[in-house]
């Protein structure tokens, strides 16, 4: 099944990116040779390509550009090293690592993603080899967190039945284990030189030439949708019979990522191509991948996703090649409703006397700040906590497992450090997201990060004026059109333009099933506030009975008339 690889295009029309891959000798390219250079804290572009595959962003301060310009200096360069945790789950004792990788090797802070891993910013090359080693010495890895393989496998944080976590976490981890590219390469160079004797030059399921583009799988756990399941290149979501595991519906074809300027990229959602056994999954995983593999866009990288291989072609031609290929026909869809996204904030019951503490990180950012020391607060936890550490999509954590032996002990920790527990933050910041950009990000187009914070406090005060100050609205910010934090199936989405200016998007519905359209485009947050002023006072005065406001924006017209 996963040898077959059909004709492919003529190379005078593959993406440089295929040519790079074919001679990238399984990933090795000359990445020794690059981190041994001692003339440039930077790697040459053809590996800045390849070090995605182990993980690796190279970013620079755009702050400092112009400045270390005019002294005739490079910008300051860095890396982002992006580690993979499988479902969202970290051991205390790793936890512990990440934190002093951070203080040694990174700008002092961790970063939970909007994909249940987590990002160290700032680190120099000369400290790339020491964190990438460290983080495997723990059990972790960053292989395959970025490239054109399958990243991050994703799983609901914190199911409403219990007992179904383990067996799902589980499941993650083997298709995450089978989908893990095979060459050597990464060990050779991270973790042990004297390996390359013991090299392997093949990838029995990726080719030398790995996907067209990144792969993404997540797996949701109704009613709750906290990974976005349809913004997935591959999705599994549970369904269940008795409270226990009867299978799983198959979407295929999310994804946001879009370029400006380009018609023929667009963000789009998954759809519904069947139904699966447990014990089906692995194979299913494996195949639709493979099928990525040998029809995914090889000539535009921009167009290079599944969901371009599935429109392009058609939904029946998916169904009919992921029949022919499993050698059996998956069943029809069930019926499992999706109800909504957020993080269940606060303590939950566990099981078995242990219970769960959800905490609150604004856009993923831990780091200590005089009122707020959140790193030194989540170390302490660590060093006693006996459960584990979740990562959610929402870019949060969720101190797992904690037993009541532990329990008073834990929560004075987290009184201790002003840890929240998102019961002193309004429904709207609980449920808002932005992606790092600026000034770390090379994709970035405009703040996000760093201006969502004040953008949410603005918004506040709006829906205080309108007299709802508890609406629960999903807004999401994004540096650029990536939509890093999936603004594209927010209720208001803000995708960055141009410094200081966005392009804004309106309609998503409160549960994350439907994509938003374009409002207004290229203007500043200023002029973003007084529409949504207006649109506060008429959905406070107008709404109907339980209406969300990504609702009420389409059934009023807003969408439907050219705005003013």
């Amino acid at each position: 099944m996963s040898e077959f690889h059909p004709p492919q295009p003529s190379p005078e029309k593959l993406s440089e990116a295929e040519y790079l891959k074919a001679g990238s000798n399984y990933l090795r390219g000359s990445i020794v040779e690059a981190l041994a250079d001692p003339l440039t804290a930077s790697v040459p572009e053809r590996e800045t390509h390849l070090l995605k595959f182990h993980g690796a962003y190279q970013e620079d301060d755009r702050d400092l550009r112009n400045e270390r310009a005019a002294q005739k200096l490079e910008p300051a360069y860095s890396f982002m090293l992006r580690v993979r945790a499988t479902a969202g789950i970290v051991t205390p004792a790793q936890w512990l690592v990440l934190d002093q990788l951070a203080r040694d090797c990174g700008d002092g802070t961790l970063r939970l993603t909007t994909r249940q891993a987590v990002e160290l910013h700032s680190v120099l090359k000369w400290k790339l080899r020491e964190a990438i080693r460290r983080v495997n010495e723990s059990g972790l890895t960053s292989l395959a967190t970025c490239g054109d393989v399958n990243r991050n496998v994703m799983l609901a944080a914190n199911p409403d039945l219990p007992q179904i976590h383990p067996p799902l976490c589980a499941l993650a981890n083997e298709v995450a284990s089978r989908l893990l590219p095979r060459t050597t390469a990464y060990r050779e160079i991270w973790l042990d030189p004297h390996s390359a004797a013991e090299r392997r030059d093949e990838e029995p399921l990726y080719g030398a030439t790995y996907l067209p583009r990144k792969f993404k799988i997540a797996f949701a756990v109704p009613p709750s949708n906290d990974v976005d399941i349809r913004t997935h290149d591959l999705a599994f979501v549970v369904v269940l019979a008795d409270r226990q595991i009867a299978g799983f519906n198959i979407l295929v074809g999310g994804g946001l990522g879009t370029t400006d300027g380009e018609p023929a990229t667009y963000p789009n959602l998954a759809v519904e191509v069947g139904f699966c056994r447990l014990d089906q999954v692995v194979q299913v995983a494996e195949t639709v991948l493979a099928i990525q593999r040998d029809y995914g866009d090889r000539t535009n990288r921009r167009h290079a996703r599944l969901k371009y291989t599935v429109n392009d072609r058609g939904l029946d031609w998916f169904q009919a090649e992921l029949r022919q290929r499993l050698g059996w026909d998956v069943e029809p869809p069930r019926p499992c409703p999706l109800l909504d996204r957020g993080d269940r904030y606060g303590g939950t019951e566990a099981g078995d006397g242990r219970r769960h503490l959800t905490l609150y990180f604004e856009n993923g950012r831990i780091r200590d700040d005089a009122d707020r020391p959140w790193m030194t607060g989540l170390r302490a936890i660590a060093q006693v906590h006996r459960g584990d550490f979740r990562l959610t999509a929402n870019q949060n954590l969720i101190i797992a497992n904690v037993s009541e032996a532990d329990r008073s002990q834990i929560e004075g920790l987290v009184a201790q450090y002003r840890l929240s527990d998102g019961r002193d933050q309004s429904p709207l910041r609980r449920n808002a997201m932005a992606c790092v950009a600026l000034p770390l990000c090379e994709m970035a187009m405009a703040e996000a990060e760093r201006a969502m914070p004040q953008f949410l406090t603005q918004v506040e005060a709006l829906l205080a004026e309108a007299g709802i100050p508890d609406e629960p609205i999903v807004v999401r910010m994004s540096g650029c059109p990536n939509g890093c934090a999936r603004p594209f199936v927010a209720e208001i989405g803000l995708v960055g333009k141009a410094p200081g200016h966005y392009n804004l998007f309106l309609g998503g519905d409160f549960a994350g099933q439907r994509l938003n359209r374009l409002y207004r485009e290229n203007i500043e947050l200023a002029e973003i506030l007084e529409i949504l002023r207006g649109m506060f006072q008429r959905f406070a005065q107008e709404r109907q009975p339980d209406e969300r406001f990504g609702d009420f924006v389409i059934r009023a017209g807003y969408l439907t008339t050219p705005p003013g």
